[in-house]
């Protein structure tokens, strides 16, 4: 591999720059004590990482704050705060990383605007075979009624 390139370790694709990239100043971590198994060592050791982002006092583009906030993402307060809890690592560091990885990605995936819908309407094929399926459902039906005299 080439010292030039940039690799994520899942895909082995190249890393593309975010779009908008979210400044580390305006993130708050604070280190908690990780849940589930670990040991004697869980009960010590404060190495999971909780990232609060508040997307108003942001330097982000307006439209983008727009977007996040009008997310359905349950990890966004009603008061536009983006809590992410990352605790996969035994290290702090590496949860830091993963929880501010993943504010990225939640950002990145807002970065870019819709492709506006524009509507589009049945062809007169289309329209045909959907009343031709009608009515052989209506046969069959029909087929299943007592016979009358």
């Amino acid at each position: 591999m080439s010292a030039g390139r940039t690799t994520t370790a899942r895909s082995g694709a190249r890393a593309d720059p975010p779009l908008v990239a979210v400044d580390p100043r305006e993130v708050e971590f604070s280190a908690i004590r990780a849940q589930g198994a670990g040991g004697q060592n869980v009960n010590k050791v404060s190495n999971a990482v909780h990232l609060r982002f508040d997307i108003g006092g942001s330097s982000l583009p307006e439209d983008v704050k727009a977007r996040l906030r009008a997310l359905g993402d349950q990890r966004i307060s009603a008061d536009g705060v983006v809590v992410i809890k990352a605790q996969t690592s035994r290290s702090l560091e590496q949860n830091r990383a993963a929880a501010l990885r993943r504010l990225q990605e939640l950002v990145d995936s807002v970065a870019v605007p819709p492709r506006p819908r524009r509507p589009t309407r049945p062809t007169r094929a289309s329209k045909e075979r959907r009343l031709e399926g009608k009515s052989q459902r209506a046969e069959v039906k029909a087929a299943r009624s007592k016979i009358r005299p």
